[in-house]
């Protein structure tokens, strides 16, 4: 059953439950509590017993943080965020601060002489040193603490652990068996000089054994740890209540599953051993464990994500048949918004609605790959919106309507964005639409040798827009999973450096955009994969290049044909003349004659 989202808005959390934290600290000594939105496997989206920061505080965004002193608190979000975290959050408890300027260490700075408490389990290594740093500037003192001051408020209260079962992800969708995979991954191990790795991240463990779960809403994954060997061997720690009939034949004799409560003994038997773990995906707790047990620390990638990021023949053609299915739902919910939502425009929330429910209609639809933004007029301007009961607004006429949304299907993940005219458009939005398309369909035809990273081809997207002086401050393109995670690194598209080279096989979005404040937000997004490129006459390197995924149409009515080159005009419309080959035939009425006019050539 496809999950769905229970949004908080009460901003009387706070009132209610930091006294009781507050009491929970004091009987610890404490005189503050760094309070995470992160759970012990660094989840983006939580189950609801871990979401420990929409319980302190009401806030519920996917990212965030909060620290809670005894006669103050803050806290920290970023700029997805700032309408959301003032309607939820009571800001007569907690002051609202930016979560990526300064952040919590600049708030622990202030704290001078405070005990602060922290949860290991909750904490990247890397992240603690900086908070550890920024309490020795203050003379401050962090405390590791168990158990943990919330968890003790919070008490019988707390939700139990999600105990969704744990199915295989059959071969027709994984395309490699997880014997194969331990084998790559124990190969790995023994080039790196490690005799085990400790992996924590619920992603790599469902690539890893080809199984999904349903802990945590908006991605399929099962909430367990795991140590391989080199030798291909694995110990998997999973709730008993989560084991299917099925599971223990399907991993087989090479796994052993065991309980989660006896993972730590597990990681005591390491003692002497060479062990992989990764600081960006595993808590401070594993470290300080595994160091005690007198093991060796090897601080390194996860073994799994590069090769999970590489996508294999089948994942690729699922993924394909996943974005038609997706790009036909799409194509029924802009055929709507072209008609209906011209002579009755839809609210934020009308619109996210109705996009869901074409892909519900689809009769595959798992769960959506996140909380869909749907942004009317000036709150497209905030690249990462999501509307709420209070702040849903009408789109007006003359306007905007950005909506960013995705599916999860069982063989393959989704996220597209478009944005159409309401009404007529003004010169100003058609030519900075077209701007960004300009960019858009840069990305998408380049060629580029092999070895090359995402930071090096950023500038590419953005060239059209920084003509005319103007730019937009996110990432150009994300890593996406197959039926996991819609956020999937290690490569990215960005001006930020990344060293991890764009190879064949990866999905990564293709998004640029443009804001203006208070007026309207434009963004276009289709996901690409990674594909060799045929050699260049004359060339000496082998290329890559990118395949669009996704297949809908772009609002014809946004673009301003005199600024496109004939080589862009050729690309657009060759690109809508794929949507109508292979979407038309899945849309059938007057959105299927719809669709032939805007896929229409220029």
């Amino acid at each position: 059953m496809r999950q769905t989202f229970d949004e908080s808005t009460d901003p009387s959390f706070g009132s209610r439950h930091v006294p009781l934290i507050r009491a929970a600290m004091a009987e610890q000594g404490l005189d503050g509590l760094l309070v995470p939105h992160e759970d012990e496997h660094q989840n983006e989206y939580l189950p609801a017993a871990n979401d420990r920061l929409a319980w302190a505080t009401g806030f519920t965004g996917s990212a965030g943080a909060a620290v809670i002193m005894k006669d103050k608190a803050a806290v920290f979000v970023d700029g997805r965020y700032t309408l959301q975290v003032r309607e939820q959050v009571d800001e007569k408890l907690f002051e609202i601060r930016d979560l990526v300027d300064g952040g919590v260490p600049a708030y622990v700075e202030l704290q001078a002489g405070a005990v602060i408490g922290y949860d290991p389990r909750l904490h990247s290594p890397d992240a603690l040193a900086g908070l550890k740093k920024a309490a020795d500037k203050a003379g401050a003192t962090l405390k590791a603490v168990a158990p943990n001051p919330l968890d003790t408020a919070w008490g019988d209260n707390r939700p139990a652990q999600p105990k969704a079962q744990v199915v295989p992800q059959p071969l027709d969708y994984a395309g490699e068996d997880s014997a194969a995979k331990r084998a790559r991954i124990g190969e790995a191990l023994k080039k790196q000089g490690a005799d085990a790795a400790v992996l924590t991240a619920p992603a790599s463990i469902a690539w890893l054994f080809n199984v999904r779960g349903g802990d945590v809403i908006r991605t399929p994954l099962p909430l367990s740890q795991a140590v391989v060997r080199a030798d291909g061997t694995a110990r998997l720690f999973l709730d008993p209540d989560k084991v299917t009939a099925e599971l223990p034949a399907w991993l087989g004799n090479q796994v052993s599953l065991e309980n989660p409560e006896d993972l730590g003994p597990a990681l005591a038997d390491l003692k002497g051993a060479k062990v992989l773990v990764d600081p960006g995906q595993s808590s401070a707790w594993y470290f300080d464990t595994l160091t005690a047990a007198g093991a060796t620390v090897i601080r390194g990638m996860d073994p799994t994500t590069l090769p999970r990021a590489c996508k294999n023949a089948v994942e690729i053609a699922g993924t394909r048949e996943a974005h038609r299915r997706d790009g036909a739902a799409l194509t029924r919910f802009l055929h709507w918004i072209a008609t209906e939502g011209q002579i009755n425009p839809p609210d934020e929330k009308e619109a996210v609605a109705k996009l869901e429910s074409f892909r519900e209609a689809t009769g595959m639809l798992r769960d959506l790959s996140f909380d869909t933004i749907g942004a009317a007029n000036g709150h497209g301007a905030l690249p990462h919106y999501r509307p709420t009961e209070r702040s849903n607004e009408r789109a007006a006429l003359g306007s905007l309507l950005l909506v960013d949304s995705g599916g999860q299907y069982l063989d393959g993940t989704t996220d597209v964005t478009r944005t159409m005219a309401i009404g007529e458009p003004t010169e100003e939005m058609k030519r900075r639409n077209t701007l960004v398309l300009k960019g858009h369909l840069a990305l998408a035809r380049l060629r580029f040798p092999a070895g090359t990273t995402g930071s090096q081809i950023d500038a590419f997207a953005r060239a059209a827009l920084w003509s005319e002086g103007l730019d937009y401050d996110h990432g150009t393109g994300h890593g996406v999973g197959v039926y996991l995670g819609v956020h999937e690194g290690p490569h990215r598209i960005a001006k930020a450096p990344n060293t991890v080279a764009l190879q064949a096989g990866m999905i990564v979005s293709n998004e640029p955009g443009y804001y203006k404040d208070g007026e309207y937000g434009i963004r276009i997004e289709n996901l690409e994969v990674v594909m060799p490129a045929e050699p260049i006459p004359g060339g000496e390197r082998p290329m890559h290049r990118f395949e669009a995924l996704t297949l809908a149409p772009i609002d014809k009515r946004l673009v301003v044909l005199d600024m496109l080159t004939d080589v862009e005009r050729t690309q657009f419309n060759a690109y809508h003349a794929r949507v109508l080959k292979e979407i038309g035939p899945l849309v059938d009425g007057p959105a299927g004659e719809w669709l032939k006019e805007a896929c229409a050539p220029l």
